[in-house]
């Protein structure tokens, strides 16, 4: 299982390393909208083959009925976190972050009496599931808006074209699909939460790394530290995601999977949120301009300081998960007789 999860992995992070690249290029060239229009663009064929090549993997058990008020309470919830996270520190964000939680208290309530739940939230008594997921949910938030806030370190301290800013980001998911295979085969032969605890390490290693980033910083620092990041998320991701998969039953892989899913929308929505709320406190709401880059350094070296404090209790929840197997594996149906 390691080994397949590590090729996917793999496939994933070959696109996100063209993105930058291509972002940047389509950015300088033909504007930011250009990105939207490319990915539409890209995205219908992708639907369209996706339904096409994939029809009966996704077929269902037939007569089941879709949890319609527990999907439009999930979507309404994270609708409203979201929103107030991008606000902060607007007064209102705090309300409608509030009301998103209230929202997801009552999803949760909701899924743990209906029949058929979009979104099985006993999954969550099974400590290795439990554990596992919280690491994801952590990486996440400790990782996803390091490409955003050095994006614009690198466009407005170290003055590069939207282009050469996207060159450089690139290392970082070129060394994640690079060894993203070797990290899901390792997860075979050695057990999966000692490999994941290292790869959370390293990359708060690189975090703390990027907390000293100055005007005067090399670029060539910069890059090494964007491979030690890319090493340590392969190191973690594919080993997690391994981790996952084992802890549970395969009738449970599809709500397993989609629970990590969740777990990574609310880890990239908390990144985002701290990053925008970090620079509204330091910077305010202003055009980013010569006479604000010190308050703009600051920022980003407290923002990458939150998320390398917040990668080290990644570690303590990577570490906590137990021991996970294929023969121990088990869902909430039978998760009180072990």
């Amino acid at each position: 299982r390691g080994k397949a999860i590590g090729i996917t992995v793999t496939a994933v992070y070959i696109g996100l390393s063209v993105g930058p690249l291509v972002g940047g290029v389509l950015t300088q060239y033909f504007g930011w909208r250009s990105v939207f229009v490319v990915s539409t663009a890209l995205g219908v064929p992708a639907i369209y083959f996706a339904i096409w090549k994939l029809n009966s993997e996704w077929y269902g058990a037939p007569g089941e009925k879709l949890d319609v008020l527990g999907s439009l309470l999930y979507a309404a919830a994270v609708t409203l976190v979201v929103y107030g996270f991008s606000s902060l520190p607007a007064s209102e964000s705090f309300w409608e972050i509030v009301a998103g939680l209230v929202l997801i208290l009552v999803f949760i309530k909701w899924e743990l009496k209906v029949a058929r739940p979009v979104f099985n939230v006993e999954l969550f008594t099974n400590r290795s599931f439990a554990f596992s997921s919280l690491a994801a949910l952590i990486n996440y938030s400790a990782t996803f808006a390091v490409t955003f806030l050095l994006s614009l370190y690198l466009q407005y301290i170290k003055g590069f074209d939207p282009r050469t800013a996207g060159l450089i980001l690139v290392s970082q998911p070129i060394m994640m699909a690079a060894f993203s295979p070797f990290a899901g085969r390792l997860s075979d032969r050695i057990e999966a939460r000692k490999v994941a605890s290292i790869g959370m390490a390293v990359t708060s290693i690189g975090l703390f790394g990027m907390t000293i980033l100055g005007s005067d910083t090399p670029i060539g620092y910069i890059i090494g530290d964007l491979l030690l990041l890319g090493f340590g998320f392969a190191l973690f991701s594919s080993p997690n995601m391994n981790a996952i998969m084992s802890s549970v039953e395969p009738k449970f892989y599809g709500l397993a999977s989609g629970a990590v899913a969740a777990m990574r929308l609310l880890g990239q929505m908390l990144s985002m949120g701290l990053a925008t709320l970090v620079f509204s406190l330091h910077i305010g709401r202003v055009k980013i301009t010569p006479e604000h880059y010190p308050a703009f350094l600051r920022s980003v070296n407290a923002a990458f300081t939150i998320f390398a404090v917040i990668c080290l209790f990644g570690i303590i929840a990577s570490l906590a998960r137990g021991r996970t197997s294929n023969e121990t594996a088990r869902g909430p149906e039978n998760r009180d007789e072990s």
